[in-house]
């Protein structure tokens, strides 16, 4: 019986790879996205590997605005001019409200980069997130969805995941008012809101985030990091608390009274 060639073998190890979802991409990886924070960027290799899916979830439904912001602010230091395209349900923008382009700019992100689509339900926002993907021109991909998703299953996933891939392009899951699951994201982080410090005059604080990382396929998950947004740098940075701020736990406590009353 005559032996495989190995150029034959390697061939069909590429296409099994390819139809699990394990498939490397066609070329190296083209770099890291990094937020800034030294730490953070360093216990990833140089930040969040581009071309590859990474899932947000907000910590408990109020820090969903949290999470999209953390998502938004991280894409907007893609460098260049290419269109960041988020992709939401029109219930996804009902419940988290939305994108506001002056509240971006006053930030230090450019608002122009940002292409806001709305489709009508879940299965039009799958379609219209695997042709975004696959978009060349896209800088990254942020696709925003509300609780259950089940047409986002493990085939699903596998398909964005490989166009991801293929193109270069870098696509941001944002799971609000939803429960991690199996995936094949690359990394999955838990972000809720963190407190921030005043500012002169009592002004509010830079916006601040507290990280959990739940999963991560390159190493070993568990690591946390709270950091703010520093205008200036267009960068995030170590969260410098000053002054007396309310313990995160009352003002949630606080918030879901509120909610219950109304």
């Amino acid at each position: 019986m005559p032996h495989e060639s190995h150029p034959h073998i390697a061939g069909l190890r590429r296409r099994l790879a390819r139809i699990t979802g394990e498939a490397e991409p066609r070329g190296p990886i083209a770099g890291r996205l990094a937020s800034g924070h030294a730490d953070f960027d360093a216990a990833l290799g140089g930040g969040l590997a581009t071309g590859r899916v990474h899932e947000f979830f907000a910590a408990d439904a109020l820090d969903a605005t949290s999470a999209a912001a953390f998502a938004a602010l991280l894409a907007l230091r893609l460098p260049g001019p290419a269109p960041l395209v988020w992709l939401r349900t029109a219930d996804a923008g009902r419940r988290g409200g939305q994108l506001y382009a002056p509240g971006i700019a006053e930030l230090g992100g450019d608002p122009d980069r940002l292409l806001l689509i709305e489709a009508p339900d879940p299965k039009l926002l799958l379609a219209c997130a695997n042709d975004a993907i696959r978009c060349a021109g896209s800088a990254a991909v942020i696709v925003e969805s509300w609780g259950k998703f089940p047409l986002l299953d493990l085939t699903a996933e596998r398909r964005l995941a490989l166009g991801a891939r293929d193109a270069g392009t870098t696509l941001l899951m944002l799971r609000l008012n939803a429960v991690p699951s199996a995936s094949v994201a690359e990394t999955r982080w838990s972000v809720a809101a963190a407190p921030s410090r005043e500012l002169e005059a009592h002004a509010p604080g830079a916006p601040a985030f507290d990280l959990e990382l739940l999963r991560w396929r390159g190493g070993a998950a568990g690591g946390r990091w709270q950091m703010e947004w520093h205008h200036d740098e267009q960068a995030f940075g170590e969260a410098a608390l000053s002054g007396a701020v309310l313990p995160l736990a009352a003002r949630r406590a606080m918030a879901s009274l509120g909610a219950a009353a109304a």
